[in-house]
């Protein structure tokens, strides 16, 4: 047995790790949130109960095949997302299949789920999920864009592509992170993750208001639970990404929880202060501020 093959029980337990942690970090974020407004918020295990109900129902709603596909695709590209990227680095159990993917494959997957999620939604036929999927691909296109120009600058300022060896030259010292070596690249890809997290000012997409156009609306039952469970793993395969590339990565379990806590919570502090973007708002926010600062990150390497 090849040690490629070897590695997969260690993937999957990091897959399962990951979306435990997933699913009880969100619900803490939003109880966090809760607070902030005086209110109590969801208890923790919250998402378990949303997540098992769920999985226990079925539909008899025919819609085509793609239809079917769109949370496929959605859960593929968070679960692709996290098994390209070392969760944990120094550890060949916990460095998943990193050998066979590098940065370029990382953005591919960060925005595969989203583009099958539109092609499934929009089989519908409903012009509501339309609606609701044209808002999201405008949004998350115009915050992808500095986030590729910071890795961009990364990958010029390290001479690599591997997400590994980039993490091994940010090691020896706080001071060796990308935040301090390329602060410019770190403030784009920053501005960048607070739209790609779909939380307040950007949640236009899940905002309670604007739920009924978009694709939870359409979907439901067991496609719904795959949704959500997408919604438990992306985020903090997004923020393994930011992390690994910006603050030196994880070399333990304790320091991964801690860092992907803190990261995540970048956007919880935002999205309890700034009122809620419209979409042109939002795509004109980051083609005003996020952009220049990718732009001046790579001229500045």
């Amino acid at each position: 047995m090849s040690f490629e093959w070897i590695k997969i029980p260690y993937a999957l337990l990091t897959l399962f790790i990951v979306a435990n942690y997933g699913f009880l970090l969100t619900a803490v974020m939003a109880k966090i949130a809760a607070r902030v407004g005086r209110r109590h918020g969801i208890p923790v295990w919250q998402n378990y109960v949303d997540l098992i109900k769920n999985y226990g129902l079925c539909s008899s709603i025919t819609h085509g095949v793609m239809f079917y596909l769109g949370p496929v695709f959605r859960l593929t590209g968070g679960v692709g997302l996290l098994m390209f990227v070392p969760t944990i680095y120094g550890t060949e159990m916990f460095s998943n299949m990193s050998f066979a993917g590098d940065l370029i494959l990382a953005l591919y997957f960060v925005f595969f789920g989203s583009l099958g999620m539109a092609l499934g939604a929009g089989e519908s036929g409903h012009p509501h999920s339309a609606i609701g999927v044209t808002r999201g691909l405008s949004q998350v296109t115009a915050a992808e864009l500095p986030f590729a120009l910071a890795v961009y600058a990364v990958a010029v300022q390290y001479q690599t592509l591997s997400v590994t060896e980039i993490v091994a030259a940010q090691q020896g010292g706080i001071l060796n992170w990308t935040l301090f070596s390329n602060p410019l690249a770190v403030a784009a890809a920053m501005l960048s993750f607070l739209g790609t997290m779909m939380r307040p000012p950007f949640d236009v997409v899940l905002a309670p208001q604007e739920i009924p156009i978009g694709p939870p609306t359409e979907y439901h039952s067991s496609y719904l639970a795959l949704m959500q469970t997408n919604r438990a793993i992306f985020p903090i395969a997004k923020i393994v990404i930011y992390m690994n590339l910006f603050f030196g990565g994880a070399a333990s379990w304790p320091v991964f929880f801690l860092k992907v806590f803190l990261i995540y919570l970048v956007s919880v502090i935002v999205g309890v202060v700034f009122p809620r973007f419209r979409v042109e708002q939002s795509i004109r926010w980051f083609l005003i501020w996020a952009v220049p600062l990718g732009i001046a990150a790579i001229l500045m390497v």
